[in-house]
């Protein structure tokens, strides 16, 4: 005979062994009645993760978690993994008019040569932005070599100032920059200052409050402590350009403060490079910067004060970059990859940080076998020891390949240029890992010039401390090897 209470056992006990594996630590009927919560939200998250995330390390871990702990996996995921800024950008993000057509009678710098050649079509492909011929960009070195000819430039500043900085601190040094702004402002110059709302500060931004309270036209991006807003915490903006009158340009890898100026012996120096740049590629930069403004403030920038007639001032090549996880996504890591895949002799990098994803691994490493010199400076011990760790787990492809890691002894150093056969120079704002080339919102500008590319080289190659090789990082200890592999597992966000 059929004993029903028995049976009602035995399923409990069922339910019971199966809810405590994938359940919450709660009494069996609550956990079963939240099962069908729990699957609903991993399946959401799996299909939300599968239709709009390409990186296949990246979509796998959410899934991954979202299977473990729904709940806590979706807030997550919520929180820090849905790129909401796409739509926006692209629903208030000015178009600039329709794109122009590729000028093929345009002159090339030092003859027509294959490398040229096929950087300016993917850079044209990408960008939608010509090469400009006519401009000068001179290296600067340091807040020592850097900071008087950007303060000047504000101080002599008649029509327009536009700034935009990952960090402007208002110490000794960033503090006689919010002044200038602030006298510029006060003469009648057209002043509009972009700060990053977590780099120059979360919860207390003094320079951006002194500006502020002297009436300064400034705002924070993407910036506010609302818990709605949050999801944006992980979306920054990196790019650091400053543009006088529309004629005179600075951009780099530079932040604005005390730390950047050698000569005052700042507890902790970093060394860095920034470009001082004139001719009609400044037009673009200054483009960029009006994009992020409108983007923010809603405000356009338009007219002569901001876009002057732009004559030549020299005869390099130039073309600005901007990268961000909106309507360029990828851009700058896309002509990275190009380049490399292009070169003949030689690549040169600097980086603070290097993390790449595992398709620009590859290109370096098959650049290398190839028979191309593939010569990498970063920093012996960077200002964030997470993403040493993860390095150090990241390197052994290219090592194996030929690729030559040298470490760079301290200071630390910021510099992130890089240069191709001798000719093709990349400068600009963004690091070599995942956070710049997909995440942050970037600036990078290519320069096609030898004499600046020699400058370039010369830099890297003083820094270049011991070079790296497989044994010293087998030689390190079990626990250190794991520690460094599990820390990798988090490059998509670092």
């Amino acid at each position: 005979m059929f004993d029903s209470s028995k049976n009602v056992t035995l399923k409990a006990g069922w339910y019971k062994t199966v809810f405590a594996q994938v359940a919450l630590p709660l009494p069996w009927p609550t956990a079963a009645l939240l099962a069908p919560c729990r699957l609903g939200l991993a399946l959401a998250v799996s299909v939300h993760v599968l239709r709009n995330k390409r990186d296949i390390g990246a979509a796998i871990g959410w899934i991954g978690l979202a299977c473990i702990a729904p709940f806590s996996g979706a807030v997550l995921y919520a929180l820090f993994g849905i790129n909401r800024v796409r739509r926006l950008a692209r629903r208030i993000r000015p178009t600039h008019g329709a794109a122009p057509t590729p000028d093929k009678n345009a002159p090339t710098a030092k003859g027509d040569i294959d490398l040229l050649a096929a950087l300016d079509h993917a850079g044209w492909r990408l960008t939608r932005r010509h090469r400009e011929c006519g401009n000068d960009v001179r290296l600067l070195e340091n807040g020592d070599a850097a900071y008087p000819p950007m303060l000047a430039a504000i101080t002599a500043a008649q029509a327009s100032v536009a700034l935009t900085s990952y960090i402007l601190t208002d110490d000794e040094a960033g503090g006689r920059f919010v002044d200038a702004l602030i006298a510029a402002h006060r003469r009648g110059v057209a002043v509009r200052v972009l700060l990053d709302g977590i780099g120059s500060g979360y919860f207390r931004s003094p320079a951006f409050a002194r500006l502020r309270r002297h009436g300064v036209p400034a705002s924070q991006f993407m910036h506010s402590p609302l818990p709605w807003r949050m999801p944006f915490l992980n979306l920054r903006t990196h790019k650091k350009i400053l543009v006088v009158d529309g004629t005179t340009a600075f951009t780099g890898g530079m932040n604005i403060n005390q730390a950047n100026v050698l000569a005052a012996h700042p507890n902790h120096p970093v060394r860095d490079v920034h470009f001082a740049v004139t001719g009609p590629v400044v037009a673009q930069l200054l483009a960029a910067f009006a994009d992020d403004w409108q983007f923010v403030t809603g405000e356009q920038l338009s007219g002569a004060a901001w876009f002057p007639p732009l004559a030549p001032h020299g005869d390099m090549v130039a073309r600005v970059t901007t990268s961000g996880p909106d309507k360029d996504l990828e851009h700058i890591e896309y002509m990275i990859l190009q380049a490399v895949s292009c070169a003949h002799a030689t690549v040169e990098i600097m980086t603070p940080y290097f993390l790449p994803a595992e398709r620009l691994v590859t290109a370096l490493a098959l650049a290398a076998l190839r028979g191309v010199r593939v010569d990498v400076v970063v920093p012996q011990r960077s200002n964030h020891v997470v993403t040493d760790w993860a390095a150090r787990a990241n390197n052994p492809p290219m090592l194996k390949a030929g690729v030559n890691i040298w470490q760079n002894p301290p200071p630390f150093d910021h510099s992130k240029i890089m240069v191709v056969d001798g000719l093709w120079c990349f400068i600009g704002s963004a690091n070599w890992d995942t956070r710049s080339f997909r995440l942050n919102f970037e600036v990078n500008m290519e320069v096609c010039d030898a004499g600046l590319a020699r400058a370039l080289s010369s830099i890297m190659a003083a820094r270049r401390g011991t070079r790296l090789t497989q044994s010293a990082l087998d030689a390190r200890g079990a626990a250190a090897q794991l520690r460094d592999a599990a820390t990798r597992l988090l490059l998509p966000y670092l």
